[in-house]
């Protein structure tokens, strides 16, 4: 994909802009935006009725409106990188700022110029990044005449759009393989891999029939649940060679991830022995155990030793009946999410306990059916784990030739103004092919 440039450029003198086309002008932002403080939006009525705008989009609705027009929102505490463009009536709240569009500026130009704010550069020193009025606005931008900036936004919205189409297909294409991975899951493990096996009823509901030679029992009839120990952090050492403590932050959809590590320094007679793990051994997060990729479970692994558990995060150890792999999939599944999700305490963080563990009610084929099982699902992965890799793969590649087409075009390193019928769709699709 290769796209004309100007004919003139001039150096702008604003690192993050560099050169631009000659005719080009270098001012504040503030000359596109007259830029305000939202409000908080507790101090109006709750009902049917204006959209009160946050950093992730509409979330609530208003009796009153703060403006009613084009606005550039820009964030001011934590998603200061995250501007939204609106136009219409609506209510911002006090951690956005929100603006007007000044005479001689085009919105939709400002709103993509505003995307390549480096905000790193402006946010404050502080937990919450956040980001000045005073300095938003003195923030340098190159600014073309307003035929430009309405040619270059509408350039922009047609080939961003068919960006964000090929994303939203790649998107659809994981949630597919994330569906059929949880249907093989459950399919597998409650119906087995012989589909010409006599069944029975299980008594159970959301089990229905199962192989007729399968046992269906309580969880805590074949496992054993260990909550971790509760380390001090003020023990927590950064020498690897003490052993590592498994915390909650280390435990993946089906994997331990040790990204961040911290260790403990083990005396002979420190009594946790009850808490070290063995290869085997099925770990699960109890603090939000859900995220949106799945269940936080996984077995541990020879290389993940030696290693000790930490307080909410639980060891499952299976019985001699019971293959660990085969159980970490009966706790991945739609099943247990819907076993434990009733009762999942807390608000802002569900929790899961032993006793909810225990009392799942699972399925148990022989053993050497378990590793049949748990041998095919691993086949089957690995497959849909390599789609899912190359869908990610070309969403990172697109979200990368969104960035720099726009940068590219309100920095004015390409000119678009006589561009019509970019070819730039065919080059997309080769990526997201």
């Amino acid at each position: 994909m290769s796209l004309p440039k100007y004919e003139k450029y001039k150096n702008s003198g604003v690192p993050w802009i560099g050169c631009v086309p000659a005719h080009w002008e270098v001012v504040a932002l503030k000359y596109l935006l007259d830029i305000q403080n939202g409000a908080d939006h507790k101090n109006v009525e709750q009902a049917d009725g204006f959209p009160v705008i946050g950093s992730g989009g509409q979330f609530a609705y208003a009796s009153a409106y703060l403006y009613d027009g084009e606005s550039v929102l820009l964030g001011r505490k934590g998603t200061i990188d995250k501007p939204l463009y609106f136009n219409g009536p609506f209510w911002t709240v006090d951690t956005m700022y929100w603006s007007k569009v000044r005479t001689g500026a085009h919105g939709r130009f400002a709103y993509y110029a505003a995307l390549k704010i480096p905000f790193d550069y402006y946010s404050t020193n502080t937990a919450v990044p956040s980001m000045t009025k005073s300095a938003l606005s003195a923030h340098l931008i190159a600014r073309p005449p307003l035929e430009e900036q309405m040619a270059i936004a509408g350039f922009l919205d047609r080939e961003i759009a068919k960006i964000d189409m090929l994303i939203a297909e790649q998107e659809k294409l994981i949630t597919l393989q994330a569906e059929k991975r949880q249907a093989t899951i459950s399919h597998a493990v409650t119906k087995g891999l012989n589909p010409n096996a006599p069944l029975k009823d299980s008594g159970v509901a959301w089990l229905g029939d199962v192989p007729e030679h399968w046992k269906v029992g309580k969880a805590g009839f074949y496992i054993s649940v260990l909550p971790g120990y509760a380390f001090s952090s003020n023990g927590f050492s950064h020498d690897d060679n003490n052993v590592k403590l498994l915390r909650g932050i280390n435990v993946g959809v089906g994997e331990l991830k040790w990204d961040e590590v911290v260790y403990w320094s083990r005396t002979k007679a420190d009594g946790l022995n009850a808490f070290e793990l063995d290869a085997g051994d099925v770990v699960i997060g109890m603090d939000r155990p859900l995220i949106s990729t799945g269940m936080r479970v996984a077995v541990v692994q020879e290389q993940d030793l030696p290693c000790l558990l930490l307080q909410r995060v639980a060891k499952i150890r299976p019985s001699s009946l019971v293959e660990g792999r085969f159980m970490m999939r009966l706790l991945s599944s739609r099943a247990f999410e819907a076993h434990f999700a009733p009762e999942a305490t807390g608000v802002s963080v569900p929790h899961i306990s032993g006793e909810q563990i225990a009392n799942f009610v699972i399925p148990v084929p022989p053993m050497d059916e378990q590793k049949r099982i748990c041998n095919f699902l691993d086949a089957e992965f690995a497959q849909l784990d390599t789609l899912t890799r190359e869908s990610e793969r070309a969403i990172a590649l697109l979200s990368e030739r969104r960035a720099a087409l726009i940068t590219a075009a309100v920095t004015g390193q390409i000119d678009v103004r006589d561009v019509r019928s970019p070819k730039i769709l065919e080059s997309l699709e080769a990526i997201a092919a």
